[in-house]
């Protein structure tokens, strides 16, 4: 008996010697070394290994990465698709990517070729990589519970027709992503199907399409990213409870240019964001029950556009400085409540001095709706003629909509 269970405490104790041998098992790829190849040290390794990559420069077929590894860059190796493949495709749970450089990923319009592809799988990790000249970069499928940090992703190919999104994401949950710069690709970000996710602390910007775009997307969160001088701006489409905290919507410029388009989407959060110099911060068709709450919009075209499918949203302790226009709408009749924002056009008095204005303030200037009907009268704006009929309307509001004014505005900047 005794024997047995000494016999039985070495096994235990062998097999988890030999689990944690296996788990730290290394093993190294060079252009001289025993692995030459990416795809024969993956064959070889065991599970849970970790493979490390010297620098240089690997061209093979599509690497296919079917079990837990660790494949570490040492010295930024380069994996080349030659412009004519999809890099690598991930089947397995519990990869981790660190420190490679992928370049030129071939183009195709029906298998959307990434550098990396995850495909049903969970618990990755994709950190501080480099991928240039990507048809689409990290491409995410039926994935759950995994981290994009750090990253940066370039491409410059010029056309959206040629072009993929840098950071995919498709019939995901829980995803991570975060500190990673994206730029020159058709969408910065791209969610469809994805759920209860994270994209923080990201710079996204100079993008042909979108900086982010996502749709049917419930649930996830928007802090602290950056999002500049891209094609359209930020588009969020059908979708529930989104919360955008804490971003940036820097000079989106053009004719069908924003800095965020809410469309289609119910109980949405804005908070603490800045919209800077886009030719329309904040466009709103369809999407109800807006909080936007405590937010800077400073040197836009028009600051906010309320489309007539817009209702009972709520504007409180936002501040409107330097914009063309405040408020548009299209419609005389809205649900929108605005309440002590600050209006840097308001010319009202505070004679009880309690930091609230004793007169209401209607932020939709008539002009703003002759513009709506006559795009071309905009050559106006700056003249007399318009000064006097924002002026005259102040006094006796005729034509623009009743229904839209803070009746409590602030009379300084909230900070």
């Amino acid at each position: 008996m005794r024997l047995a269970r000494r016999f039985g405490a070495l096994s235990v104790f062998a097999l988890f010697a030999a689990t944690s041998a296996i788990a730290q098992t290394t093993i190294t790829v060079s252009p001289q070394g025993h692995f030459r190849t990416l795809a024969a040290a993956i064959h070889e390794a065991p599970r849970h290994a970790t493979i490390v990559v010297r620098s240089g420069v690997y061209r093979e077929p599509t690497i296919v990465v079917d079990k837990p590894l660790q494949i570490i860059g040492d010295g930024w190796p380069v994996l080349d698709g030659q412009g004519v493949r999809q890099i690598m495709t991930v089947t397995a749970d519990s990869v981790t990517l660190r420190g490679l450089h992928f370049e030129h990923v071939g183009t195709s319009f029906t298998s959307d070729w990434a550098a990396v592809r995850f495909q049903t799988v969970q618990g990755c990790k994709v950190e501080k990589n480099r991928f240039d000249d990507a048809f689409f970069g990290i491409y995410l499928a039926k994935v759950n519970d995994c981290v994009i940090r750090g990253n940066i992703l370039r491409s410059g190919r010029g056309r959206e027709m040629n072009s993929g999104n840098g950071i995919h994401l498709w019939a995901s949950n829980r995803i991570t992503i975060e500190d990673n710069h994206i730029s020159g690709h058709r969408d910065g970000i791209y969610f469809e199907f994805v759920r209860n996710s994270v994209i923080s602390g990201n710079v996204s910007e100079l993008n042909l399409r979108y900086g982010l775009h996502f749709m049917y997307s419930d649930d996830c969160r928007y802090l602290h990213n950056t999002f500049r001088k891209n094609g359209s701006g930020v588009a969020v489409m059908f979708t529930h409870r989104v919360e955008m905290i804490g971003n940036r919507f820097e000079e989106n410029w053009g004719g069908a240019a924003y800095g965020l388009l809410l469309k289609e989407i119910d109980d949405s959060r804005l908070e603490r964001n800045v919209f800077y110099r886009n030719t329309t911060a904040l466009l709103a068709d369809g999407a109800n029950r807006i909080q936007a709450i405590g937010n800077q919009f400073i040197d836009n075209g028009w600051a906010v556009k309320l489309d007539a499918s817009t209702q009972e949203g709520t504007f409180t302790g936002n501040n409107f400085v330097g914009n063309a226009f405040d408020v548009a709408a299209n419609n005389s009749v809205s649900t929108t409540t605005f309440v002590h924002n600050y209006w840097d056009n308001y010319r009202g008095y505070d004679l009880n001095r309690d930091g609230i204005g004793d007169v209401p303030f209607r932020p939709v200037r008539l002009f703003s709706v002759v513009v709506a009907q006559n795009s071309p009268s905009i050559i106006l704006l700056r003249s007399t003629f318009v000064r006097l009929l924002d002026s005259a309307e102040s006094i006796l509001p005729v034509l623009t909509p009743e229904a839209i004014v803070d009746r409590g505005p602030a009379m300084k900047r909230m900070q």
